[in-house]
Order: structure tokens, then sequence, then C-alpha cells
């Protein structure tokens, strides 16, 4: 059995926050685990591109994440709601751009 390779090979440092106190409010609190995956994914990638926003589809991030589109959704509505992502459109129909918001850093 062959180890398969990670896509990159930079290392991103998470924040205590989000593994200390975020992890147990979304998953144990608000009961929406894929929240968490979601919000960890997207900051993975904010990272690793300088914070900027991530420009991706709910499809793109259920292939990414192994999520189904709905739960995504979900996710990206309850990470919306607790303002750690803010997403915008060009125009109705555009791939959307999440931005990911760490307020717990001044």
């Amino acid at each position: 059995m062959t180890a398969l390779m990670p896509r990159s090979r930079t290392t991103v440092p998470v924040d205590d926050y989000v593994l200390d106190v975020l992890m147990r409010d979304l998953v144990a609190h608000d009961q929406q685990p894929s929240a968490f995956l979601v919000y960890l994914f997207l900051f993975g990638r904010a990272a690793r591109q300088r914070w900027r926003p991530i420009v991706m589809s709910l499809r793109m991030i259920a292939e990414e994440t192994g999520l189904s589109k709905s739960a995504v959704q979900t996710a990206l509505d309850t990470l919306r709601y607790r303002e750690l992502i803010v997403t915008k459109r060009a125009h109705a129909t555009a791939v959307p751009a999440h931005r990911v918001l760490r307020h717990w850093i001044s």
C-alpha cells in the first residue's frame, strides 16, 4: 500500500483558538461538525494564499472536504452567522469569494 502524498508541502499553523475554543463551540454547542471542517479547510487555504479570499463554489468545497453540497451550504450559513467568514459575489451567478475572519486576533 502506498501512502498518499499531500498536495501541498507547506505547513499551516492553526491558531490555538481554533482548536481550543472554536472546535468545541461548533461541534458540541452548535452540533455542526461540518461547519468546523469547512472552516478548517478555508482557514488552511486562506493561510496558504496570504489570507486572500477563497474563490470556491459549494460543489468545489464539497469535493475537497468530502461533504455533501447541502452540508457545505449549512456549514457556510453557520460560519457566516457566527461571523467567522464573509462571502461576497460579483453578481448573482458568480462563484463566491469566502474571506476567513479571525476576530480573536487583534
